[in-house]
């Protein structure tokens, strides 16, 4: 079982970084010289390409949908897997970490009233629409 996903992009990044350690490496040896300015190029170019395998990558993700042997939660959206023992995990976050759950509210039920994000009326103005809307 990994222990994290695989990440091309830096993947890609790594080798080409690398890569400018071989010939910085090489010319520091006596193998081959190397112009200063070389460096400039590869790093650019990889640091490029590696930004954009990880936005396919992360493209290819997003279009699949969650891993295989994973459901979503209701509340969050993110990823739940089963531990042994029917436990749950939320996310990647160990079970001290996890938001506390308000007693209040059952299980699934919105922690907030829906019209949370809207702002406060004032009352210095008439509504301008719905009841008493003149």
């Amino acid at each position: 079982m990994l222990r994290h996903e695989f990440q091309p992009g830096r993947l890609v990044a790594g080798v080409f970084l690398a890569l400018a350690g071989l010939v910085y490496a090489g010319d520091s040896g006596g193998l081959w010289d190397t112009p200063w300015f070389a460096i400039i190029p590869i790093v650019a170019g990889g640091l490029f390409l590696a930004a954009a395998t990880a936005a396919v990558a992360h493209l290819i993700r997003r279009g699949r949908g969650p891993r295989a042997g994973t459901r979503a939660d209701a509340r969050t959206g993110s990823p739940v897997r089963s531990q042994a023992g029917g436990a749950t995990v939320h996310g990647d976050l160990p079970a001290d970490l996890e938001p506390p759950h308000r007693p209040d509210t059952p299980e699934g039920a919105p922690a907030e009233p829906e019209d949370a994000g809207r702002p406060p009326e004032r009352p210095d103005r008439a509504p301008t629409s719905g009841p008493g809307a003149g």
